[in-house]
């Protein structure tokens, strides 16, 4: 890549892209002349629905065509970056570094370049992308090609190509803060409704008959009907009973249920409460509407501010990570989503038995203090959980212990990976390594027993250092695990396991083996 001087990116025109270009276009034409059409026939009337469809299709092929017509190219000046609504240029000394943003779209990953500027911001690059298998390669020739003009003509920051994927530092916190606004904000409008649904249940539940004196309104009156037919509604489709002659209203709308119950001929009592009808009372069956009470909405509110728990988790730990760097991976949001159930398990039946005021009763108080308890001491537990440690640290805080003839012995094996594939490692098969009984080895079982084991060739690999993992190490790496970095021959490889493993197994590959376990004759 020394003698790349320029760099050209433009969107492959697959077939499907080309057709929606061409359906933007004829859907112009149509919306045009329908629209023209209706004004001269209808002057000023709505538009006809073949005009709407024309306008859809137009609008459908213009987001391809934003896609189709945007063009990246790299030169000795800088990036220039151009779509079908803005042109950018920027210089390569106004370039930090260059580094692979990971979008998500359902299941599949789409990673762009994205260009971080000497000032803290980032600018993404509309092209190139990766969407699938068929098209990484190119784009990681595009990428090495960009790096190599950024060492060319600029100052890179970093030597190694820092991917930002959802699990990292560096990764925005704009989605999960909005979710956690909106879900506090439904979490807010569901509590301000709980008085007002209560007190409408109440309302209902203690209605009477009415009397000479009492206001028509507030009180229940009955009214005699026939039904002629009963429509079930299918799916979320509404249900409807219909009345004879329309008398004393056409049709009303009822549940799947309550319209199955009754049958054409069926003659009823309609009660009606505040001019609408809220019951219906045959001889084998009586429809009645669900009034939710004031512990139904509570239960919402106190649901949606549970949820909010969980993005507001991930804006905090973001916020803890500010200081790694940006393809660090972060640990999980977990704990803290096993707190927001354990205390939903206590706070959503308080809020359903309580919803307009604090329990007064012992055993609603009990229930209220120890469930708080219990809360408090599950959200420390999961702020220690998610704390942030260092390698260097989490080595500090262990003893290793010096191996035995005893441990040479017994064979032990450790989850342990390498992230690359090699002779002992062919196509990444392994998932443990066997320490003890002989030479290191990777075996792609846990045990017991060597089978299919390749012994590690400790002779030949250097322990460069250890870190936690970057996003760039993949998605198949736990969070809690650190990254071995090794040079095999001068090939570097990495190894991937928890903590305490790993330092076990640096340590067996760091310790000098005999010759009979280099000769072992199984491996």
């Amino acid at each position: 890549m020394s003698g790349v001087r320029e760099v050209t990116c433009r969107p492959r025109l697959k077939p499907t892209v080309r057709r929606f270009v061409v359906l933007a276009a004829a859907g112009a034409i149509l919306s045009g002349t329908g629209l023209a059409v209706v004004r001269v026939a209808y002057r000023d009337g709505p538009a006809d629905a073949w005009v709407c469809v024309g306008l859809f299709a137009a609008l459908l092929g213009v987001v391809f065509l934003y896609g189709a017509v945007a063009k990246v190219r790299a030169d000795a000046y800088g990036v220039r970056s151009r779509t079908l609504l803005r042109r950018r240029s920027v210089p390569w000394h106004d370039i930090a570094d260059l580094r692979v943003y990971v979008q998500y779209a359902r299941s599949q990953e789409i990673q762009r370049i994205e260009m971080v500027l000497r000032g803290g911001r980032t600018r993404r690059l509309p092209l190139p992308a990766s969407a699938s298998s068929d098209d990484r390669a190119d784009f990681d020739a595009k990428l090495d090609a960009l790096r190599a003009l950024h060492r060319l003509y600029g100052t890179p920051e970093s030597s190694h190509v820092a991917v930002i994927s959802k699990r990292t530092a560096g990764r925005g916190t704009a989605v999960p803060l909005t979710l956690c606004v909106l879900l506090l904000a439904g979490a807010g409008l569901a509590a301000w409704f709980v008085p007002a649904t209560e007190s409408l249940k109440r309302a209902w539940e203690s209605a009477v008959p009415c009397a000479a004196e009492a206001p028509a309104r507030e009180c229940l009156t009955t009214l005699p009907a026939v039904i002629t037919r009963a429509e079930v509604g299918k799916g979320k489709q509404r249900s409807w009973l219909y009345f004879a002659e329309g008398r004393p209203l056409e049709r009303l709308s009822v549940s799947q249920e309550g319209a199955r119950g009754f049958r054409p001929g069926d003659r009823v009592e309609l009660t009606v409460w505040r001019r609408e009808v809220r019951e219906v009372t045959g001889e084998h069956h009586v429809w009645r509407e669900h009034f939710p009470g004031g512990g139904d909405v509570a239960v919402v509110a106190a649901g949606c501010a549970l949820a909010a728990g969980y993005p507001a988790s991930l804006v905090l730990l973001r916020r803890r990570g500010r200081r790694l760097p940006a393809d660090e991976v972060l640990p999980s949001a977990l704990p803290f989503a096993g707190a927001l159930v354990a205390t939903a398990l206590w706070l959503l039946p308080l809020c359903y038995l309580h919803p307009t005021a604090p329990p007064t009763s012992p055993g609603g108080l009990t229930w209220a203090v120890a469930g708080s308890l219990a809360t408090l001491g599950l959200f420390t537990w999961a702020w220690r959980a998610t704390r942030i440690r260092t390698p260097h640290k989490a080595a500090a805080a262990r003893t290793l212990r010096k191996p035995s003839d005893e441990d040479e012995d017994e064979e032990v094996f450790l989850a342990a990976r390498f992230l690359e594939s090699t002779d002992y490692n062919p196509n990444n098969f392994g998932t443990h390594i066997v320490l003890g009984g002989g030479p290191p080895a990777v075996t792609p079982h846990p045990g017991p027993g060597r089978f299919a084991a390749k012994r590690i060739p400790v002779e030949r690999l250097t322990v460069k250092d250890v870190r936690r993992p970057r996003g760039g190490d993949g998605d198949t790496v736990p969070r809690g695990w650190q990254i071995a970095e090794l040079d095999d021959a001068g090939r570097p490889v990495h190894l991937a396991a928890a903590p305490a493993d790993l330092a076990r197994i640096v340590q067996a590959l760091s310790t000098p083996r005999t010759p009979a376990h280099v000769t072992r004759p199984d491996l």
